[in-house]
């Protein structure tokens, strides 16, 4: 007498199904990453919080002015043990940074006209590198010696 055992479920090939998985779990990354992304995106501060023309142009000087941090300060709504705590000028620090590395402060006020890509420069420094007439850096570079 032969014993008989049932037969086993098919099952899908791993090919198939594991591209659907894949791509499942793909889609989920990047989704992941958009949302994370998304709190980088740049706005409108906060209600009560300056935005970026808080930095100044003195005309006289050429120079930009950084933010006056005492009409920036916000007072604390947070009290500790019955005394009020200081108020934070929230941007002081950024835009003063700000105003100190701008490289030409008179585009605060007038900027220069923007004349838009030159696609001729632009196609022929590529031409140049495809075909090799490239010029090599300079040996001398200043990071070389750079020891930690």
């Amino acid at each position: 007498m032969a014993i008989r055992s049932e037969p086993k479920p098919r099952r899908r090939a791993h090919g198939a199904h594991g591209a659907h998985r894949a791509r499942r779990a793909a889609a989920a990354c990047a989704a992941a990453a958009l949302a994370a992304l998304a709190g980088c995106m740049s706005g409108h501060p906060p209600y009560g919080m300056p935005d970026a023309s808080a930095i100044g142009y003195d005309a006289r000087t050429g120079l930009a002015r950084a933010p006056d941090c005492a009409a920036l300060e916000q007072r604390s709504q947070m009290i500790d043990a019955g005394g009020a705590r200081p108020g934070v000028s929230f941007g002081c620090a950024t835009y003063g940074n700000l105003a100190a590395m701008l490289a030409r402060p008179a585009d605060l006020v007038a900027p220069l006209p923007y004349a838009g890509a030159d696609a001729a420069l632009g196609a022929s420094a590529v031409r140049r590198y495809d075909e090799g007439r490239t010029t090599p850096l300079n040996a001398t570079s200043t990071t070389t010696a750079v020891t930690h």
